[in-house]
């Protein structure tokens, strides 16, 4: 289904829960610590170098992007979190959007959790998991797995599966660099996204 995120264009952007798009539809979304690489990752799935704009310093994403596909499908690049040059009450008000989009969303049918391989999992990751909990289909893709050998990146999966394996969540390695893992990260957004032949 490559050619459908081909087809990604920009929708709109929302900064808090009233500017979101129509809740109908279905949509994924990407989520993840400030510098994990979703903007990175998206453009990869998407096949366009500029759809989401990239930046050396976290913390740029500051709204919720929307991204149609088709007629029913959108993806939605959420803030990233973590970022400690976040004034208090603008990260107090990211929390509370970003809760009430993940736990409200009627067209939410999964989350991409975005991880650096290198990191691990997070407690702010975890918190996430927690919140949505069994509520939403969830995945785990580490993110820059080009930065490990081959062997260390089979460990950090491995291990973090164990961490998970209680969740039924998948978990699987990305490097937007080389695009290894790619053909995988897409077939968990076609399941998502419903798209399964």
């Amino acid at each position: 289904m490559a050619n459908l995120y081909q087809q990604a264009r920009f929708l709109s952007s929302a900064f808090k829960i009233s500017q979101l798009v129509e809740d109908q539809g279905i949509e994924i979304a990407f989520a993840g610590r400030s510098n994990a690489g979703k903007s990175t990752a998206i453009n990869r799935l998407t096949r366009q170098k500029n759809l989401c704009k990239t930046s050396k310093t976290p913390g740029r994403t500051q709204l919720i992007n929307f991204f149609q596909l088709d007629e029913q499908r959108r993806l939605v690049d959420l803030p990233g979190y973590g970022y400690a040059k976040v004034p208090p009450k603008m990260r107090q008000h990211w929390n509370q959007v970003l809760s009430q989009y993940l736990l409200q969303r009627q067209s939410l049918m999964g989350l991409v959790i975005l991880v650096d391989i290198r990191r691990g999992l997070s407690e702010l990751d975890w918190g996430l998991i927690d919140l949505v909990d069994i509520n939403l289909p969830l995945h785990i893709l580490l993110t820059k797995s080009d930065k490990l050998k081959h062997a260390a990146r089979q460990k950090v999966i491995m291990q973090t599966r164990k961490q998970l394996q209680n969740d039924g969540i998948s978990v699987s390695a990305f490097s937007a660099l080389n695009g290894e893992g790619l053909e995988e990260f897409e077939t968990v957004c076609d399941r998502f996204l419903q798209l399964e032949a």
